[in-house]
């Protein structure tokens, strides 16, 4: 197991620890793993979610550590987004 995969879901469960995000999501970190979302919290899993973001570790670092924007790393392509794109929205306000 990934200790950065260890450590964002460990920030992921700090940061939505107010409930403030309703759907699921799975952030695929590419040649990593990945960590899901939902209403249990985050974990280190690959199931099926309404949303998946994939990036290389260091995007999701960058965002994790408030680096760089998600919205602004879409953008620039280097996040993808597969789902609900309205849930990534919610996903993205909640990690700003």
């Amino acid at each position: 197991m990934s200790e950065f995969l260890s450590r964002a879901a460990e920030e992921l469960n700090q940061k939505l620890a107010d409930g403030s995000f309703s759907g699921s999501a799975k952030f695929v970190i590419s040649g990593e793993g990945a960590v899901v979302l939902d209403a249990s919290g985050a974990r280190i899993a690959d199931e099926e979610t309404d949303v998946t973001l994939t990036a290389d570790m260091d995007t999701f670092r960058a965002i994790f550590e408030g680096e760089m924007n998600p919205t602004s790393a879409f953008m620039s392509g280097k996040l993808s987004v597969d789902g609900d794109m309205g849930m990534a929205m919610q996903l993205a306000s909640v990690l700003a």
